[in-house]
């Protein structure tokens, strides 16, 4: 595999492309020399005085994921492609509510939409502000479209889906996991009447349901929030093998597509049944309001801007190399006598512990952003995500190595 550095040989990959990398070698402000007022002030301090006191507490005070050791949750760093224009959507302001005022905004959700729905088999969807409200539009249309009451998924379904089927009034059945952390098929009632929920990447684990189960059910939603983007990489691709026969798939674009919070997308095979489910209409509107947000921004052209900046084999590149920084993460745990592997990631997600030492007390020794913690069979494992490229792998397992040794 290349060398996992953040001179990754991919030209695309430099930091003059990808400043987020840069930025995380840069020391943070350690202090800041106003304190933002107790109420609220009656006279402002006016605009360019406002950004130097916030510069220390917003960029000063915020978590670096793209710091060369960050691997601790699904949050990637963003590229300059999507600051630039994020800048420019909140200067306009656009509602996708309206064509009126969204013209190019609308046309953008659609070319960004024709581009990615092929790559699941589906006809298309819509943006939404992140993957629980994608989710919750996906059953949703399992209710109204199918008529379905109940919804089946694994224990280790994202709690999107429990409190999706809480709003929608659906009665969930949550099944056992095997020993990878898929949902176990032998615990399947039967499925003609049901929306089958499966998940590409469970949150904790990174797993992946069996997908051969999708079109099963009545409806079968697939919730990809962390996963789906592997179907753009030759590479991973066939690890979602199946996913085409699903009725509904979200994937979250503030993971692996590294979009700004508050953008995912649901996708729909039927899409004109789908939308026809979740759709509202009212005079104040010249075309029916689909799916459950009113107002919406242009969260399709940051990722359009970096869908035509990288290109599907840009995006892939990325992917595969922190599949490849998993892998390799995974394969020197194993190799130390002081680390217990649970599992080789499925999805970019390592789980391990100490041997002779607490979880709290190892995740101390280690760099801040580093690590997380998720519970298994009651049991605490460390947690990695490869979810930043701008991660240096041999830094992190030198960290380990150093944190294990129980040295400081």
């Amino acid at each position: 595999m290349p060398s996992i550095h953040m001179d990754y040989p991919d030209p695309s990959f430099s930091t003059a492309n990808d400043l987020a990398c840069a930025l995380a070698y840069l020391e943070s402000p350690t202090h800041i020399s106003q304190d933002l007022p107790n109420q609220l002030p009656e006279a402002g301090i006016g605009e360019r005085q406002t950004l130097d006191l916030l510069a220390g507490y917003v960029l000063g005070g915020a978590a670096h994921l793209n710091a060369p050791t960050a691997l601790a949750h699904m949050n990637p760093p963003t590229p300059w492609i999507t600051w630039a224009m994020s800048l420019w959507n909140a200067s306009l302001n656009q509602n996708l509510l309206h064509d009126m005022t969204s013209p190019f905004a609308t046309q953008a959700e659609a070319i960004v939409l024709d581009w990615l729905s092929p790559y699941f088999g589906m006809a298309g969807g819509h943006f939404c502000a992140g993957s629980t409200l994608a989710n919750l539009t996906g059953l949703w249309a399992a209710r109204d479209a199918a008529g379905v009451s109940t919804v089946v998924a694994s224990e280790a379904a994202h709690l999107s889906i429990a409190k999706s089927c809480r709003l929608l009034g659906l009665d969930l059945i949550q099944i056992p996991t095997d020993q990878r952390g898929r949902l176990d098929p032998q615990y399947l009632p039967p499925l003609q009447n049901v929306c089958l929920v499966l998940t590409a990447g469970t949150t904790a684990t990174g797993a992946i349901d069996p997908l051969d189960l999708a079109g099963q059910a009545k409806w079968t939603h697939v919730d990809a929030a962390w996963a789906g983007p592997l179907r753009l990489s030759p590479i991973y691709a066939d690890r979602l093998k199946g996913i085409d026969q699903a009725d509904s798939v979200s994937v979250s674009a503030h993971k692996l597509l590294f979009q700004p919070k508050d953008a995912a997308l649901i996708l729909f095979r039927q899409l004109a049944v789908a939308n026809a489910a979740i759709s509202f209409d009212s005079g104040y509107l010249a075309k029916p309001n689909v799916g459950v947000q009113g107002s919406r921004s242009a969260a399709a052209i940051p990722l359009l801007a970096t869908l035509l900046a990288w290109g599907r084999a840009g995006l892939a590149s990325r992917l595969e190399f922190l599949m490849q920084v998993a892998d390799t993460l995974a394969a020197s745990i194993e190799a130390n006598d002081r680390l217990e592997l649970w599992q080789r990631p499925q999805t970019g997600i390592t789980l391990f512990r100490p041997l002779g030492m607490s979880i709290p007390t190892f995740i101390t020794k280690t760099p801040p952003g580093m690590l997380s913690t998720c519970v298994l069979a009651g049991e605490v494992w460390a947690r990695a995500v490869a979810a930043n490229p701008c991660v240096d792998c041999d830094q992190v397992i030198a960290a380990i190595t150093t944190a294990v040794n129980g040295n400081t």
